[in-house]
C-alpha cells in the first residue's frame, strides 16, 4: 500500500476513508474465510463443490479420451484443463438464464455502498470474478467510451487483477482449494484498494451511472445455438492455455540456456526470485521457504499461473499451512506479461485513440497494479493462516 502511495497520480486526491474501509473489509473477509470455524467449513464445501464438478466432468474426458486419461504425460491436460469444457458452458448457462447477472447486480451495489466506489467500478469488480477481464471489457463498450480516460486507465488496471471462476475448476485440481476461493473476494477489492491509491479519480453524481448493455438487436439467441457457442468457447480457451504453458515454459528453459552459458547457477528463475525476495519475505516465511516463493511469484509474472501451478501441484501441500496459503493467494490471478498484452489489445479495439493512448503510456501502472493486488491478497490471506 506504500508502493501505492508513492507510485499516486494524485496524493490529494485519496479517499482515505474509502481506503480504510476496503481495508477492514478485506480483513474481515479473510478471517472470515480461513480463520472462523464456519468461514472454512463454507469454503471447503464450495472447494469440494468443484471438486465434485471436475468429478463430472472427468466422465466426458475418460468417454473422449479413454486410456488417456490416465496416462502420466496427460494429467495436466485431462486434470487441470478438460474440465473447462463443462464449467465454461455451465457459467454460460446461469448467464443465459438471468441469474449470473442478476448475482452480478446486486453484489456489485453492496460493494458500492460499503466502500463508497463509484458504481460501475464496483460493478466491473464483481463481473470480472464470474466473467473475465477481456469478456467485461467487451460487454461494456458503451460504458467505457462514455467515461474518462483516467476511469478507463482504472478499469485496465483491475483488469489485471482477477481471475474467471469457470477456471476455478482447474485451479482446485492443482492447488489447495480454500484458498484459491478464499483469494476470489479478496483479489476484488485489493483490485479497488490499489487502483483508489494509485489512480484516485473524482467522480460526480451526474458520471456516477452505469451504462446498460446490450447484445447488437437486442435479439435472445436459441438455447442449443447459445450452448454450442459456449463449448467451442471454451475450446478455444484450452487451446490457447495450451499454447501459451508450452510456449512460456519452452521460452523460459531457452532464456535458462542461453543465461547459463553465462553462468551456469544463473536462471530466469534466479533473477526473479532474488527481484522478489524481499516481498517474499516479508511474509513471514520460513527463511529455507523465501526463495522458493520469491522465484515462484518471478516465474508466474513472467509466464502464467497455470505454469506455476503445475510446477507445484505436486509438493505444495508437503510446506505449512502458512506457506500454502501465501503462494496459492499470490498465484490466484491474471496479474502476467500476457495478460498485459491481452488487455492493451481489447482497449485499442473498443476506445478512441486518445484514451488508448492514455492507457499505452501507462503500462507500467497496469502490471504494478496487478503485482500490488497479488501481494495485498496474500500477506491478508497469511495473516490468519499459520
Amino acid at each position: 500500500m506504500g508502493i501505492c502511495f508513492l507510485l499516486s497520480k494524485d496524493k490529494k486526491a485519496i479517499n482515505w476513508k474509502a481506503i480504510a474501509i476496503m481495508v477492514v473489509l478485506n480483513l474481515v473477509i479473510a478471517w472470515l474465510l480461513t480463520g472462523s470455524k464456519a468461514g472454512r467449513t463454507g469454503v471447503e464445501a464450495a472447494a469440494n463443490g468443484f471438486v465434485w464438478l471436475v468429478d463430472a466432468s472427468a466422465k466426458g474426458t475418460v468417454f473422449a479420451l479413454g486410456s488417456w486419461y490416465n496416462v502420466k504425460n496427460m494429467n495436466f491436460i485431462c486434470s487441470a484443463l478438460m474440465p473447462i469444457l463443462m464449467v465454461v458452458p455451465l457459467f454460460d448457462i446461469l448467464t443465459y438464464i438471468g441469474f449470473l447477472p442478476w448475482v452480478i447486480k446486486w453484489i456489485g451495489r453492496g460493494l458500492s455502498f460499503i466502500t463508497g466506489q463509484p458504481k460501475f467500478e464496483s460493478f466491473f469488480a464483481v463481473e470480472m470474478m464470474f466473467l473475465g477481464n477481456t469478456e467485461v471489457l467487451a460487454v461494456s463498450e458503451r460504458q467505457l467510451n462514455q467515461m474518462s480516460k483516467a476511469r478507463n486507465l482504472t478499469l485496465a488496471m483491475m483488469s489485471m487483477s482477477c481471475i474467471t471462476a469457470a477456471m476455478v475448476g482447474s485451479y482446485v485440481e492443482m492447488m489447495p482449494g480454500q484458498f484459491i476461493l478464499t483469494a476470489i473476494p479478496i483479489n476484488i477489492v485489493n483490485s479497488l484498494i490499489t487502483t483508489s491509491l494509485m489512480n484516485p479519480v473524482k467522480v460526480t453524481p451526474e458520471e456516477d451511472v452505469i451504462v446498460g448493455v446490450s447484445k447488437e438487436g437486442g435479439k435472445r439467441e436459441p438455447f442449443f445455438s447459445f450452448l454450442g457457442d459456449s463449448i467451442l468457447g471454451a475450446g478455444k480457451l484450452i487451446l490457447i492455455v495450451i499454447a501459451n504453458v508450452v510456449a512460456f515454459v519452452a521460452l523460459a528453459a531457452l532464456i535458462d540456456k542461453i543465461l547459463g552459458l553465462f553462468w551456469k547457477p544463473l536462471s530466469l528463475e534466479s533473477i526473479l526470485g532474488v527481484i522478489m525476495y524481499p516481498f517474499a519475505w516479508l511474509m513471514g516465511l520460513h527463511p529455507h521457504d523465501v526463495w522458493i516463493l520469491s522465484q515462484n511469484m518471478g516465474m508466474k509474472l513472467v509466464t502464467n499461473e497455470f505454469v506455476v501451478m503445475g510446477s507445484m501441484s505436486s509438493k505444495i501441500h508437503s510446506f505449512d499451512p502458512h506457506f500454502q496459503a501465501v503462494m496459492t493467494t499470490f498465484v490466484t490471478s491474471f496479474a502476467n506479461f500476457g495478460t498485459l498484452g491481452m488487455i492493451i489489445g481489447v482497449f485499442k479495439g473498443l476506445v478512441d485513440d486518445e484514451t488508448n493512448d492514455y492507457i499505452a503510456h501507462n503500462i507500467i501502472y497496469l502490471i504494478l497494479s496487478g503485482i500490488l493486488v497479488s501481494l495485498l491478497s496474500a500477506a491478508m490471506v497469511g495473516l490468519f493462516v499459520w
